[in-house]
């Protein structure tokens, strides 16, 4: 019997549970390890929470769950609990899925301004992240701030503009949906360092913003290469650069009867973010493309801000003990493999790249690795042996089953338009197991 911990339960930590499960079928036994409670990561905090059919990915994870040889091992915090090289002797081998839960440095000045926050915090604040949930930003002001020409930045633009009744059949959470309905937003200005053909932004999610209620996007025409520049990029890309161009050509009287103006400002490096104690307002620098990098000319203004958000990256969470990449923001790992018996799959291998669905060849392939190094060798005590330290050191583990009744107390508290009302801080999860 094949013993194997993944720290993470999100896409990267459930595909690689699944893998191992087609290699070796009942001659192996999973845990899966999440800090938190309840289980799918990014599934339940990342996924931006009017996309519901993303969401929905996680009945796979649940069907991998309730087999018998995979094991849900919640509020459980690695580094704290128990130690990696701890896991590392009672498994035969130990995969980091721990993604990239933490924005990206900036080292901009000011960024760390009030009313200043990255990506990761303020998703986590409106998607019920117990770590975000107290972020209470201030919505009272009439100009906001994107910084990011991807789709963080774009669901952070939606979220923003939305009115409450575009909320229903969403999961976004109670606190964050009454602040967003007082809000006081005027004007959205989405920053992106390049162009149009160079954005990260998919037609889906770009597509969306052409069908709010509140704003009609806006894109200067000056900004967009000539259009048979489009047939060079990928199809995809070319729908997106599509969605812009549609953009432009929206009339302005059209624009005008909506209440929230959402511009798109391309060829714009922030330099710094200005205020005393809270942000005023982001100091840019117009931009041109040499070589498809963006360079400064020299050429400044300032646009207003009371919010930024700053949509720019993520990076992983170093662990004691396990070689990590500063400048890559992820484990210094080759193809996987970081030590013997320890390994990466996920952002936490590659950086926060690709989609949900580009995990799965990923934990496939760590998965093959991991037969060829352990082989027939010796097995270890795997799951028996954790809930042995578990039980002397009195963790308060949670299991799937436990997740289950947290689930149900979600959907019972549910606002009418919507599947559930997510608990937001650990010990009303932990309540909840206890009923």
């Amino acid at each position: 019997m094949r013993h194997i911990a993944i720290i993470g339960s999100g896409p990267a930590g459930y595909y690689t549970a699944e893998a191992a499960q087609k290699l070796w079928g009942e001659d192996v036994q999973v845990d899966i390890f999440d800090m938190l409670p309840v289980p799918y990561g990014l599934i339940r905090t990342g996924v931006a929470p009017d996309h519901q059919s993303i969401k929905a990915v996680y009945r796979r994870y649940e069907t991998t769950s309730l087999s018998g040889n995979v094991r849900f091992v919640g509020n459980v915090m690695i580094g704290n609990d128990i130690s990696v090289a701890e896991l590392q002797e009672l498994y035969d081998a130990v995969v980091l899925a721990t993604g990239a839960p933490h924005d990206k440095p900036v080292g901009m000045p000011g960024e760390d301004l009030g009313n200043v926050f990255g990506s990761a915090a303020f998703v986590g604040w409106y998607n019920g992240h117990p770590n975000f949930a107290e972020l209470n930003p201030d919505l009272s002001g009439r100009n906001a701030v994107v910084i990011g020409n991807g789709n963080v930045a774009l669901d952070v633009a939606r979220i923003l503009a939305k009115t409450r009744t575009e909320y229903a059949g969403s999961d976004i959470v109670a606190h964050a949906l009454d602040s967003l309905e007082e809000a006081k937003t005027a004007k959205i200005t989405v920053l992106g360092r390049r162009g149009p053909h160079q954005i990260a932004m998919t037609p889906k999610e770009l597509g969306e913003l052409g069908h709010l209620a509140r704003t009609s996007p806006r894109v200067d025409p000056a900004d967009l290469p000539e259009l048979g520049e489009d047939m060079l990029l990928e199809p995809g890309q070319r729908k997106s650069v599509t969605h812009l161009r549609n953009f432009a050509a929206i009339p302005e009287g059209d624009r005008a009867a909506k209440a929230i103006d959402l511009e798109f400002d391309f060829f714009a490096a922030p330099r710094a973010i200005l205020g005393e104690g809270k942000v005023t307002g982001v100091e840019v620098e117009r931009t041109r493309l040499e070589q498809g990098r963006a360079v400064g000319t020299g050429e400044t203004y300032v646009v207003p801000a009371d919010l930024v958000v700053i949509c720019i990256g993520y990076q992983t969470s170093p662990i004691a003990g396990v070689p990590f990449e500063e400048s890559a923001g992820r484990f210094a790992n080759l193809d996987g493999r970081i030590l013997p018996g320890l390994y990466c799959v996920g952002w936490a291998r590659r950086g926060p790249s690709g989609t949900i669905g580009t995990n799965k060849p990923d934990g496939f392939g760590i998965v093959e690795r991991i037969a060829e190094d352990i082989g027939g060798g010796a097995r270890k005590a795997g799951g028996a042996g954790f809930d042995a330290l578990a039980a002397e050191r009195e963790l308060q583990v949670v299991s799937f089953t436990d997740w289950k009744k947290i689930e149900e107390a979600e959907n019972a508290r549910a606002r009418e338009d919507s599947p559930r009302e997510k608990f937001v801080r650990v010990d009303e999860m932990i309540g909840a197991v206890k009923g």
